[in-house]
């Protein structure tokens, strides 16, 4: 245990000093830092690797580092799952996974967030059929506010199966989860396929290029008419990796390096954003790749920024793209970054931002540094006009009022979290906004 010294997410727009820090190194050891923080009337978060963008971590209270909860607990190969500690990376559980020719069916495209961070803020990746990291777990073990340790999974007694419906989404407010059961299947190949499209192209296209592929996605670059798409489906193989050379030419030299050299100008001289969009947008070429799934989905981002990220009915994202780019036309806003689009199938999960419905993605993106207020109001407003829901670890200012509407089981959530954390152990200022007090 030690006195709390500030604490800075990776974007660096949030910060938080805690009374103390502690590095538990089993889920006794968080048991029992949670009824130390009881007897002290100390709030408790558990922070990552810093990745979202709200202020969902933040703490006064108790700030519990997971560093020490690493590793893999036990592979089941019969039932097809792994059991991992709350604090293990991604990319060493998606690494440690293919040396023992497992995969998840689906993931994210970065991989540096914890498995319990990742999963408690509804990260996602893009699928027709396979949905968010959360929805392939299977069980979990939680400590609450009590300091008992549970594990709940859908075949548990009645509380463990109510638990297990929300926490897997459960934002830190029920509990500190302490590991993650995933269902895997034998490692798979991806072919990915990269291509150039036109706007009206992939708008008009978008849904066949949906159900043709099981995961598609595409950027839009601001003031062009010019998308990259990206298509990956399973393969029967060989597999043929992206070259070193042309690996780290596209992703590490135009999208890292290039990019943050004309994101900071960008920045510097807001003028010359819509020059340096054209050019950029057309600098990544057509490629097709075939390896294993972490080596597709994911991909290295080292250029900063800020993230706003809404979830809207499927049917929706055309039209909420539409207007997005004629608001930005029509409008002073520099854009430096890509909007991204994405997909999932409906989930069971409470607060999922695709529960109880097929859902498409669209997320905006400011360099750090750059005013977003601006930018980040007016896609707000086009997204929640269209019933978007925000992603729980990216800006934005929707509150309880909001997401009642809009969430089936939102109220199932807060009975549970009343019942499990009643003097809101667990709480801090932005949960108290999106679940009221």
């Amino acid at each position: 245990m030690t006195t709390g010294s500030p604490w800075r997410n990776w974007a660096g727009n949030v910060t938080a000093r805690p009374v103390r820090e502690v590095s538990p190194a089993s889920a006794e050891e968080v048991a029992d830092a949670v009824r130390r923080a009881a007897e002290d009337g100390l709030a408790v978060k558990t922070v990552g690797t810093g990745h979202s963008f709200t202020s969902i971590a933040a703490t006064d209270g108790v700030l519990i580092r997971p560093g020490l909860l690493t590793g893999i607990r036990r592979i089941d190969r019969e039932a097809m799952t792994v059991t991992v500690e709350s604090g293990t990376p991604l990319k060493r559980l998606n690494v440690a996974l293919a040396r023992e020719g497992l995969s998840l069916t689906n993931m994210g495209d970065i991989m540096e967030q914890t498995v319990a961070g990742a999963t408690s803020t509804g990260t996602h990746g893009t699928g027709r059929d396979s949905a968010s990291i959360a929805a392939q777990i299977r069980a979990l073990e939680l400590v609450t506010a009590d300091g008992r340790l549970m594990t709940c999974s859908k075949t548990g007694t009645e509380e463990e199966r109510a638990v297990f419906a929300a926490a897997r989404i459960g934002l830190g407010a029920l509990g500190v989860v302490t590991a993650i059961t995933f269902a895997v299947e034998p490692v798979f190949l991806l072919t990915a396929r990269e291509e150039p499209m036109s706007f009206d192209r992939v708008t008009s296209e978008f849904d066949a290029l949906h159900a043709e592929n099981e995961h598609f996605e595409f950027y839009w670059f601001p003031h062009t008419d010019n998308c990259n798409t990206k298509r990956n489906n399973r393969s029967q193989g060989p597999a043929a990796p992206v070259g070193r050379l042309g690996g780290w030419f596209e992703d590490e030299f135009l999208s890292n390096g290039v990019f943050q050299v004309a994101c900071a100008l960008g920045r510097a001289v807001p003028p010359v954003v819509p020059t340096v969009a054209r050019i950029s947008s057309r600098a990544l070429s057509a490629r097709t790749y075939t390896d294993i799934p972490y080596k597709v989905f994911t991909s290295p981002r080292r250029v900063r920024f800020l993230e706003m990220e809404y979830a809207l009915p499927r049917a929706a994202a055309v039209p909420a793209l539409r207007e997005l780019k004629a608001m930005i036309e029509r409008s002073p806003l520099k854009v430096s970054f890509p909007v991204e689009v994405r997909t999932a199938p409906a989930d069971d999960i409470a607060l999922s931002t695709a529960s109880d419905r097929e859902t498409a993605y669209i997320a905006v993106h400011l360099y750090k540094g750059t005013p977003h207020h601006g930018y980040f109001t007016a896609v707000e407003r086009i997204m929640t006009e269209h019933g978007g829901r925000p992603h729980w670890g990216k800006v934005h200012t929707r509150d309880a009022a909001y997401f009642e509407k809009l969430y089936p089981r939102f109220a199932e959530f807060r009975a549970l979290r009343d019942r499990l954390d009643p003097e809101r152990r667990f709480g801090n200022d932005y949960l108290r906004r999106v679940l009221g007090d």
